[in-house]
C-alpha cells in the first residue's frame, strides 16, 4: 500500500507545476485525497483536499484561484494543479488518503515531492 506523489521541482515565480498523487496496492475511489506541504522551519499545513466523490473540494485560503485538485479514478490518480505559484510555495508537497479532509482521518501519506519556486 503506496501513495507516491511526483511532478514537483523548481519553477520561477508565476509559473505553473501539476503535481499527481498515484496509489499503489489499493484503490483511492472510497478515500478523500488530501495535499499537505511542509516549508522548511514551518508547520505542515493543509492545502486541498477532494471527497470521495470528487464533488467536494477545499483550498487552503493562501491558495484559493490559483491551485485545483482534481481526481480521475480510473487512473486512481489525484492532481494538483498549482498556477501563479508564489516563492512562498516553496515546500515538500504531501498527498495523503483519508475517510475524509480531517487531518486526523488521512490513513495514508506519501512521501513527499519538493516544489521550489524562484522570485
Amino acid at each position: 500500500v503506496q501513495l507516491q506523489a511526483s511532478g514537483g521541482g523548481l519553477v520561477q515565480a508565476g509559473g505553473s507545476l501539476r503535481l499527481s498523487c498515484a496509489a499503489s496496492g489499493f484503490t483511492l475511489d472510497y478515500y478523500a485525497i488530501g495535499w499537505f506541504r511542509q516549508a522548511p522551519g514551518k508547520e505542515r499545513e493543509g492545502v486541498s483536499c477532494i471527497s470521495s466523490s470528487g464533488s467536494n473540494t477545499y483550498y487552503a485560503d493562501s491558495v484559493k484561484g490559483r491551485f485545483t485538485i482534481s481526481r480521475d479514478n480510473a487512473k486512481n490518480t489525484v492532481y494538483l494543479q498549482m498556477n501563479s505559484l508564489k516563492p512562498e510555495d516553496t515546500a515538500v508537497y504531501y498527498c495523503t488518503a483519508g475517510s475524509s479532509c480531517v487531518i486526523r482521518d488521512q490513513n495514508y501519506w506519501g512521501q513527499g515531492t519538493l516544489v521550489t519556486v524562484s522570485s
